[in-house]
């Protein structure tokens, strides 16, 4: 069990930084990296900029997805040493689609705190202002960049009922809307794009009606969309048929079974001897 403990002793900060406008940085983020002893980042460079542009001086470490490993060892005699950490991303909260969670899950095996500062991150106010439900909603973050698995990633959460989020680059944005539009169906969303930056722009529709406006879009893109309101069930199909629809729809036998085991609330064991069972 670990407990997290403000009296002092060495921490890892997670600290937010702005995703545009610099206005949005907190006084505690500014205090914190004043007093770290260094900052891990995912780009120098970027980070750099920040700092600058707030008269901030500090010794950077880079912390990426393809070094997080690396460098876990390092991070955690720094605190043995006594040293206060700091972890940013080049934009948002830290670890949301970001870098980060190696680290984190190292620092906490290891004793030590891990101090989570709130502050900006794109996905919040893309939700309260897309005029979808924002009650119950599931953050996803980056569907894969691949066609095929994107749209199984989709399929998997054609039936889900709450409000989704998702992140998308400008160069994938419509092959994403027309994958959506062909396995949602055509669902009322929201795009936003550049949020809190000059050019922010937010769009509210059906998917067929803004697959238009993404020819030229540009910068940080979050697309909302509202739930499955058609209250599928599939309780009365059997085990077969129900596994049927899905590999109909491109779904290995494994994936739909595991599909099938989510949806039914079942273990995926049972569902996979029943399916042999059947066959």
């Amino acid at each position: 069990m670990s407990q997290i403990s403000y009296d002092n002793s060495p921490s890892l900060y997670l600290i937010p930084t702005p995703i545009g406008n610099l206005d949005d940085i907190t006084k505690r983020s500014l205090e914190i990296l004043k007093s770290v002893d260094f900052i891990l980042c995912e780009d120098t460079r970027e980070t750099s900029k920040l700092l600058n542009c707030f008269n901030l001086k500090k010794n950077l470490i880079s912390c990426h997805e393809h070094n997080e490993e690396k460098i876990k060892k390092m991070v955690i005699e720094k605190l043995q040493s006594g040293k206060n950490i700091g972890l940013v991303t080049d934009q948002g909260t830290p670890i949301i689609s970001d870098p980060g969670y190696i680290i984190v899950k190292e620092v906490i095996k290891n004793g030590f705190n891990v101090i989570s500062l709130p502050g900006a991150t794109a996905f919040v106010p893309a939700l309260t202002s897309a005029g979808i439900d924002p009650s119950r909603f599931l953050f996803y973050g980056f569907l894969n960049a691949k066609d095929t698995k994107q749209r199984k990633e989709l399929l998997s959460l054609q039936n889900f009922k709450y409000t989704m989020i998702f992140y998308e680059s400008p160069h994938r944005i419509k092959n994403t809307l027309e994958n959506m539009l062909d396995i949602f169906g055509n669902r009322y969303i929201s795009i936003s794009r550049e949020i809190s930056k000059v050019h922010e722009e937010i769009y509210h529709d059906n998917i067929s009606n803004l697959l238009n406006k993404t020819d030229n879009m540009k910068g940080e893109i979050v697309i909302v969309v509202e739930g499955n309101k058609d209250n599928v069930d599939y309780s009365d199909l059997g085990i077969n048929e129900h596994i049927k629809i899905y590999m109909d729809d491109g779904l290995s036998a494994n994936e739909a079974i595991k599909l099938v085991a989510k949806e039914r609330n079942v273990a995926k064991s049972i569902i996979y001897k029943e399916y042999h069972k059947q066959k």
